[in-house]
């Protein structure tokens, strides 16, 4: 066995620790069962050996398969000098390589970063930035884009990193290994419990690029095992994923790790639209999907056309990310005879789900209801003051598996959480009689774009660079296939060009884009104009510029 070094007190620079009541509360009640992701999968994989793990386009692994690729990884990233608390940006679409490479790194305890491939140069490189990350594994390219570009730019700009991964033609960088035959060696587990960091999620960013939560191996297994049992998940369980694999949704709520869990198939899919995916559900009798309301109009609406209505061949259809319409809830259900799950989580911890055997009404119009007993949550006004049931105020929660701080962020961190731990999730929501969640919008400054979240300060930091940009608004307009989207505002400095705001508008596209901002912050709409408004604080007005778009009929 290749052995690993075993001081492991680094582990917790940086990280806001559960305090010690919690943790022996978390533990006598059974929600942290001192397990670490990796031997999560080891046990799985003994359990399940010969079922189906996987399905990548025509590659498929068994349990063991998987299990065997995962150690091969396990053992080359220990042999390259890698060890316990070095980080690891992953960035890969839905492809089997994901789960190796995660798995792999969590084997020696190296720390994974979730990257999503939307992300670019500014985000990546603020993630090695922030952990000192020695590794980044991508693709050669995925949707048009090459991340080896992005790979180049990044060991320009950050002195930690030192070797880079490529899956497909890697060009100048390190090939993927070859994971296919057995090894002669397995690498020692890492001196570390399983209350340590096992990786970081990324935050939506509402102050600007993401910030990193630290997931624990206990918090996120023990929310994984009970998505598992609340989403029903079995052998004969056959899950397509169409979301990103690395996003939090996709991985835990259930996910693929529930997914594991119970033993099932996971399906990848790189291509979300409905002609694709329709295809594979009926291919491999798909049982279980996730998706976001955006994707879910869609499938709707190719059914609306003339697809084949393939609702019913689910088992049940979770939808989550983003507010789910109560007319699309409705039209899933009522007219394409869909079992519909509504799931609203946070990376950060909280997970909500509609039950199965919740009312009808229940299902439509709420986003469910907490995971565990020991989920505590608060609506509270501006004034942190807990309000009645049915009253709309600003969701705090803390729980067994919701962080108690950001990563190595001691400033936002005051911010974020409450003095006694409660985390502020930014969302403002009403509790009903049963116990449901109604998400009623959000209260940090922040477009909720399909899914993906927008920081509009991040976005106008950019665009008030252009050096024909006097100053930028950016708020988010109704949008009926993403449920928002995002309208800058700019007051220009004339200087003589043509005056086109086509033009102007693709020159500011262009610019953002260049700049190296992820392509769903790009503005979707932009409006010129002469003056901003103001508030009696003398800050730019975004509700009168959102009433300035109503008004003018663009929504």
């Amino acid at each position: 066995m290749l052995k690993q070094e075993t001081n492991a007190q680094h582990l917790w620079d940086g990280i806001v620790q559960y305090p010690p009541e919690f943790v022996e509360k978390y533990i006598a009640k059974g929600y942290w069962q001192g397990q670490t992701l990796s031997d999560f999968f080891i046990e799985c994989a003994e359990k399940y050996s010969q079922n189906t793990a996987l399905i990548c386009g025509a590659r498929q692994f068994s349990y063991a398969d998987l299990q065997q690729r995962i150690d091969a990884f396990a053992v080359y990233l220990s042999k390259q000098g890698y060890q316990l608390g070095d980080s690891v940006v992953i960035q890969l679409p839905n492809i089997a390589e994901f789960f190796i490479a995660y798995f792999g790194a969590l084997r020696i305890g190296m720390r994974p970063i979730m990257s999503l491939p939307a992300h670019r140069h500014i985000e990546v490189s603020h993630f090695i930035g922030q952990t000192n990350a020695k590794l980044y594994i991508c693709a050669d390219k995925f949707m048009g884009f090459d991340y080896r570009r992005l790979a180049h730019e990044c060991l320009k700009r950050c002195e930690s990193l030192q070797r880079v991964i490529v899956v497909g033609d890697a060009g100048d960088f390190d090939a993927w290994p070859e994971t296919d035959q057995p090894q002669m060696h397995r690498v020692v587990p890492p001196q570390l419990t399983a209350r340590h960091v096992a990786f970081f999620q990324l935050s939506g960013g509402s102050t600007g690029t993401p910030k990193l939560i630290p997931r624990t191996h206990d918090d996120y297994l023990y929310s994984v095992r009970a998505s598992a049992d609340i989403c029903e998940l079995n052998q004969q369980t056959k899950m397509l994923m169409v979301l990103p694999v690395a996003h939090n949704f996709s991985m835990s709520s259930a996910g693929s790790l529930g997914l594991f869990y119970a033993g099932g198939t996971l399906v990848l899919s790189q291509d979300p639209s409905a002609a694709a995916c329709f295809a594979l559900i009926k291919k491999h009798g798909i049982s279980h999907a996730a998706l976001v309301p955006a994707l879910a109009a869609s499938w709707a609406e190719a059914v609306q056309k003339g697809q084949e209505n393939i609702f019913p061949r689910l088992a049940v259809l979770q939808v989550g990310g983003a507010r789910l319409a109560d007319a699309l809830a409705r039209q899933l259900t009522e007219q394409y005879q869909c079992r519909l799950q509504q799931v609203f989580g946070m990376a950060e911890g909280l997970v909500n789900y509609t039950r199965y055997d919740d009312d009808i009404e229940q299902i439509i119009s709420t986003q469910g209801s907490r995971i565990s007993a020991d989920d505590e949550i608060k609506v509270v006004d501006d004034e942190d003051q807990e309000l009645p049931i049915g009253e709309v105020g600003h969701l705090l929660t803390r729980g067994p598996y919701t962080i108690r701080g950001y990563y190595n962020a001691p400033e936002h961190n005051r911010n974020a959480f409450t003095v006694d731990g409660f985390y502020r999730t930014g969302d403002l929501v009403r509790i009903n009689a049963a116990g449901n969640i109604i998400v009623e919008g959000r209260s940090k400054d922040q477009i909720n774009r399909g899914g993906e979240k927008i920081a509009t300060e991040e976005v106008e930091q950019v665009l008030n660079q252009h050096p024909q940009v006097i100053q930028s608004a950016l708020v988010s307009m109704p949008d009926s296939m993403l449920g928002e989207k995002s309208c800058a505002y700019i007051q220009w400095r004339i200087d003589g060009q043509d005056p086109s705001q086509t033009r102007l508008s693709m020159q500011l596209r262009q610019y953002v884009q260049h700049y190296g901002l992820a392509t769903y912050k790009i503005p979707d709409h932009i409006e010129f104009v002469e003056d901003m408004p103001y508030t009696a604080l003398g800050k730019i007005d975004k509700k009168a510029l959102r009433q300035r778009l109503a008004a003018a009929h663009i929504l």
